[in-house]
């Protein structure tokens, strides 16, 4: 039974759409094991939030700006602002939780240090090696500081703890996914047999996802299998450097990019798809995975972050070497021919099913927060 004994503050940064699922399910799960919930978030998170009666809810807004300057400008502003919010509500928080860009918020960490509040930092991806302006470094910079500080440090697989460099924090860090799906949304509901000829890509549209490795490789794709229709969902950083390529090389009849889908749609894409590629360079546990193997579609993914821990290949998925455009190529032909194909989708959906129920992700945080003393 979940320990109900502590206040605890959620910190963000203002997350884009795809933030809005982790931080749901991560709220869900704190309810059941913390007396209030005060969460500090931003734009659309707000908005998503508002009328949410389980949590004490503050908003801030955050505008990205125009200009290193005005970036940088902006951003130390919207620090300003959450250490604000957090320094009217400290004496009534006994653990404060960031997460989605709370490891910048050296502001808010270093009075919760001072008021002997217990800190800790969920990990969902380490991405900044592939950004490479001066807010970049500074993040990188805030980011080493809170791993300094903070008491704990959550990751969702050890695996991560040497993908990551994170072995001096070792002493620190605890394992808990907080991962799990609504089942009753995300299942087979196409059989795989009636499925078209279809493909997809769901996630941002940023360098560390390997999108323009995906991109690539359709061009190679379609020589082999000229019918094979493809769907992006998502935006980003590079969505003009996508519709660009898919532009120039003649793609638009195969080739659909959508933009972000609703979390309720997804089902309905998935269950379209004969096949997900996650192209990453860099991952922590992507839900989109999960939520394509409940909905019975195999999932071709790179060998990163927790990644491994759920799909072995050939049993409950397939993974490819690296994400050159030229491998990409080479697995989808394999996965999508693979004779055993029915046994796999299977697996993955007793695999999901098994490990990532709501029960299983409350069970692991209040293991967590009795931990946190």
């Amino acid at each position: 039974m979940a320990i109900k004994r502590k206040s605890i503050c959620v910190i963000t940064f203002p997350p884009m759409k795809a933030g809005l699922t982790p931080l749901s399910n991560l709220i869900d799960i704190l309810t059941s094991s913390s007396n209030e919930i005060y969460l500090i978030t931003g734009n659309e998170s707000y908005h998503h939030f508002t009328g949410n009666k389980h949590i004490h809810l503050y908003g801030i807004f955050h505008s990205k700006g125009n200009g290193s300057v005005n970036r940088i400008k902006n951003y130390i502003c919207t620090h300003l602002k959450i250490a604000h919010l957090f320094l009217k509500l400290i004496s009534k928080i006994d653990v404060c939780i960031f997460f989605l860009g709370g490891e910048m918020q050296i502001l808010s960490l270093i009075p919760a240090k001072l008021f002997k509040i217990k800190t800790v930092t969920i990990v969902s991806g380490v991405s900044i090696k592939y950004e490479k302006d001066i807010l970049s470094k500074i993040v990188t910079k805030l980011c080493t500081v809170n791993f300094n500080l903070v008491d704990k440090i959550i990751l969702y697989s050890p695996r991560l703890i040497n993908e990551w460099n994170f072995e001096k924090y070792s002493h620190k860090i605890l394992i808990a996914p907080r991962h799990f799906l609504n089942f009753s949304n995300f299942k087979l509901n196409v059989e795989f047999s009636q499925r078209s000829d279809f493909i997809g890509y769901v996630g941002r549209l940023s360098e560390e996802k390997g999108i323009i490795n995906f991109i690539e490789s359709i061009p190679l794709i379609l020589k082999q299998k000229p019918d094979l229709n493809i769907l992006i969902i998502g935006d980003g950083d590079l969505k003009s450097n996508v519709d660009k390529y898919l532009s120039q090389n003649g793609l638009e009849n195969n080739v659909k990019l959508v933009g972000w889908s609703s979390h309720e749609d997804l089902p309905k894409y998935l269950n379209s798809f004969k096949l997900l590629v996650i192209p990453s360079y860099t991952e922590g546990l992507p839900n989109i995975m999960l939520e394509a193997m409940a909905c019975g579609t195999p999932v071709l993914a790179t060998e990163v972050g927790a990644i491994p821990d759920i799909i072995n290949d050939e049993e409950t998925g397939f993974i490819m070497e690296n994400n050159s455009p030229e491998c990409i190529a080479k697995n989808v032909f394999r996965a999508m021919k693979h004779p055993d194909l029915e046994n796999i989708i299977e697996n993955s959906i007793i695999f999901v099913r098994d490990n990532f129920t709501y029960k299983k992700a409350v069970e692991r945080y209040s293991e967590i927060l009795s931990n946190i003393q």
